[in-house]
């Protein structure tokens, strides 16, 4: 495995879809990086979803993410539901890498727009988002279940893909 203090390099990170015998390390990295993980069974419903995707270095998942592409008021509504790195793997890219990759997955299923929900004190994450081009449109009071808020993020797709992809 790469050491933290080296960024992945394409050789050292793969992503691709996720696959049944994932599920446990995407379970391991969910409880360890969201105080209020989602249970085990959540995630076993978006197999087969091509926006399950897992990050790799050397065969081990440090990464995943999952998005859906619904239609929504006449246009295709990307939606980024959960994103997570595991600790040992954050501050390398890992995350970047994973979110550019969902988004043009949401891209090629048609989605023209992409939002996320993300925990108001998760500024890390928001630092992602706002480099990549999301933009806060509001906020929700108490979303999580332990009563913090959250911020809805949005990104226009087209522009992006224009202009960051």
């Amino acid at each position: 495995m790469t050491s933290t203090s080296e960024p992945p390099t394409a050789e050292d990170l793969t992503i691709r879809e996720a696959g049944r015998a994932d599920l446990l390390a995407v379970f391991r990295i969910e409880k360890a990086v969201f105080p209020q993980p989602w249970p085990f069974a959540s995630f076993e419903q978006f197999l087969g979803n091509p926006g399950f995707l897992v990050a790799t270095e050397d065969g081990a998942v440090v990464g995943y993410a999952i998005a859906d592409v619904t239609a929504s008021g006449g246009r295709d509504l990307g939606h980024l539901k959960d994103i997570a790195v595991h600790p040992k793997a954050q501050g390398r890219g890992v995350g970047r890498a994973l979110l550019r990759r969902v988004l043009v997955s949401m891209a090629v299923a048609g989605a023209n727009v992409v939002k996320l929900e993300v925990r108001e004190s998760n500024e890390i994450a928001q630092s992602l988002y706002d480099d990549v081009g999301f933009e806060r449109v509001r906020r929700v009071p108490s979303y999580y279940d332990d009563g913090e808020d959250a911020y809805v993020m949005v990104l226009d797709i087209e522009t992006w893909s224009r202009d960051g992809a």
